[in-house]
Protein backbone atom coordinates (compact mmCIF):
# COMPACT_ATOMS: atom_id res chain seq x y z
CA UNK A 1 0.00 0.00 0.00
CA UNK A 2 1.49 3.51 -0.82
CA UNK A 3 1.63 6.75 1.64
CA UNK A 4 -2.09 7.51 2.45
CA UNK A 5 -2.91 11.84 2.69
CA UNK A 6 -5.19 13.54 4.09
CA UNK A 7 -6.54 17.29 5.28
CA UNK A 8 -6.10 17.67 8.85
CA UNK A 9 -7.40 21.14 10.51
CA UNK A 10 -6.15 21.86 13.86
CA UNK A 11 -7.26 24.41 16.27
CA UNK A 12 -5.82 25.37 20.09
CA UNK A 13 -8.46 24.13 22.15
CA UNK A 14 -8.31 26.60 24.85
CA UNK A 15 -9.37 29.60 22.13
CA UNK A 16 -12.19 27.73 21.49
CA UNK A 17 -13.48 27.72 25.26
CA UNK A 18 -12.17 31.45 25.37
CA UNK A 19 -14.61 32.23 22.56
CA UNK A 20 -17.44 29.96 23.76
CA UNK A 21 -16.69 31.77 27.43
CA UNK A 22 -17.54 35.28 25.24
CA UNK A 23 -13.87 36.02 26.44
CA UNK A 24 -12.10 35.90 22.84
CA UNK A 25 -13.37 36.67 19.33
CA UNK A 26 -14.24 33.59 16.74
CA UNK A 27 -11.35 35.61 14.20
CA UNK A 28 -8.84 35.33 16.71
CA UNK A 29 -8.94 31.46 17.21
CA UNK A 30 -5.39 29.96 16.02
CA UNK A 31 -6.03 27.04 13.78
CA UNK A 32 -3.46 25.64 10.81
CA UNK A 33 -4.32 23.11 8.17
CA UNK A 34 -2.13 20.86 6.77
CA UNK A 35 -1.88 17.59 4.69
CA UNK A 36 -0.94 14.38 7.07
CA UNK A 37 -0.13 10.96 6.52
CA UNK A 38 -2.19 8.88 7.81
CA UNK A 39 -0.12 6.00 9.29
CA UNK A 40 -1.56 3.37 10.90
CA UNK A 41 1.73 2.16 12.20
CA UNK A 42 1.56 5.09 14.02
CA UNK A 43 -0.31 5.25 17.73
CA UNK A 44 -1.02 9.09 18.56
CA UNK A 45 -1.30 12.09 16.27
CA UNK A 46 2.56 13.54 15.80
CA UNK A 47 3.24 17.28 14.76
CA UNK A 48 5.78 19.35 13.97
CA UNK A 49 7.25 21.64 17.09
CA UNK A 50 6.66 24.64 14.52
CA UNK A 51 2.98 24.42 14.29
CA UNK A 52 2.99 23.39 17.86
CA UNK A 53 3.94 26.64 18.66
CA UNK A 54 1.63 28.37 15.49
CA UNK A 55 -0.94 26.81 17.68
CA UNK A 56 0.13 28.28 20.86
CA UNK A 57 -0.25 24.67 22.55
CA UNK A 58 0.87 23.67 25.87
CA UNK A 59 3.77 21.10 26.40
CA UNK A 60 2.54 18.52 28.95
CA UNK A 61 5.16 15.74 29.83
CA UNK A 62 8.31 13.89 27.52
CA UNK A 63 7.06 9.90 26.74
CA UNK A 64 9.16 7.36 24.99
CA UNK A 65 8.45 7.10 21.96
CA UNK A 66 9.37 4.11 19.46
CA UNK A 67 10.46 5.46 15.63
CA UNK A 68 9.94 3.09 12.73
CA UNK A 69 13.79 2.84 12.26
CA UNK A 70 13.52 1.43 16.16
CA UNK A 71 15.03 4.23 17.75
CA UNK A 72 13.62 5.46 21.28
CA UNK A 73 13.46 8.96 21.75
CA UNK A 74 11.22 11.21 24.19
CA UNK A 75 8.71 13.04 22.73
CA UNK A 76 6.67 15.85 24.26
CA UNK A 77 2.67 15.67 24.98
CA UNK A 78 1.36 18.96 23.32
CA UNK A 79 -2.10 19.31 24.77
CA UNK A 80 -5.69 21.33 24.61
CA UNK A 81 -6.38 20.22 20.49
CA UNK A 82 -9.10 20.05 18.46
CA UNK A 83 -8.90 18.35 15.52
CA UNK A 84 -11.20 17.83 12.04
CA UNK A 85 -10.39 14.97 9.42
CA UNK A 86 -12.72 14.36 7.00
CA UNK A 87 -15.42 16.59 8.64
CA UNK A 88 -14.75 14.92 11.77
CA UNK A 89 -13.78 16.51 14.96
CA UNK A 90 -12.50 15.72 18.40
CA UNK A 91 -10.24 16.78 20.98
CA UNK A 92 -6.79 15.18 21.54
CA UNK A 93 -3.21 15.53 22.54
CA UNK A 94 -0.39 15.13 20.05
CA UNK A 95 3.12 14.26 20.31
CA UNK A 96 5.54 17.31 19.06
CA UNK A 97 8.21 16.41 16.06
CA UNK A 98 11.19 18.24 14.60
CA UNK A 99 9.91 21.06 12.65
CA UNK A 100 9.92 20.60 8.94
CA UNK A 101 8.62 16.61 9.77
CA UNK A 102 4.95 15.67 7.88
CA UNK A 103 2.28 15.57 10.79
CA UNK A 104 1.15 11.78 11.06
CA UNK A 105 -2.49 10.77 12.04
CA UNK A 106 -2.21 7.66 14.26
CA UNK A 107 -4.12 5.02 15.40
CA UNK A 108 -5.93 6.66 18.41
CA UNK A 109 -7.09 9.77 16.08
CA UNK A 110 -8.47 7.57 13.66
CA UNK A 111 -10.32 5.28 16.05
CA UNK A 112 -11.77 8.19 17.71
CA UNK A 113 -13.45 9.73 14.57
CA UNK A 114 -14.52 6.53 13.75
CA UNK A 115 -12.02 6.56 10.30
CA UNK A 116 -10.53 3.97 7.96
CA UNK A 117 -8.27 3.43 5.21
CA UNK A 118 -9.12 2.33 1.96
CA UNK A 119 -5.84 0.75 0.43
CA UNK A 120 -6.96 0.71 -3.35
CA UNK A 121 -7.66 3.87 -3.58
CA UNK A 122 -5.19 5.18 -1.01
CA UNK A 123 -7.88 7.26 1.11
CA UNK A 124 -8.92 7.71 4.51
CA UNK A 125 -12.69 7.53 4.89
CA UNK A 126 -15.52 7.71 7.48
CA UNK A 127 -16.37 4.15 8.66
CA UNK A 128 -19.25 3.37 6.27
CA UNK A 129 -21.20 1.14 8.83
CA UNK A 130 -21.08 4.86 10.67
CA UNK A 131 -21.37 7.33 8.03
CA UNK A 132 -23.58 10.16 10.43
CA UNK A 133 -20.68 10.11 12.53
CA UNK A 134 -18.50 7.84 14.78
CA UNK A 135 -20.15 4.86 17.11
CA UNK A 136 -18.44 4.48 20.32
CA UNK A 137 -18.77 1.72 22.52
CA UNK A 138 -19.36 1.34 26.37
CA UNK A 139 -19.06 -1.93 27.75
CA UNK A 140 -16.87 -4.64 29.19
CA UNK A 141 -14.92 -6.34 27.89
CA UNK A 142 -15.27 -10.25 28.14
Amino acid sequence: MGSVMTKLTLWNNTDLDLVERGLMSPEAVRTVEVEALVDTGATQLVIPIDICRRLGLRPGRAVPVELADGRVVDMTYMTSLHISILGREMNCDALASPEGMTPLIGQIPLEGLDLVVDPRSREARPNPAHPDGPLFYARRAA
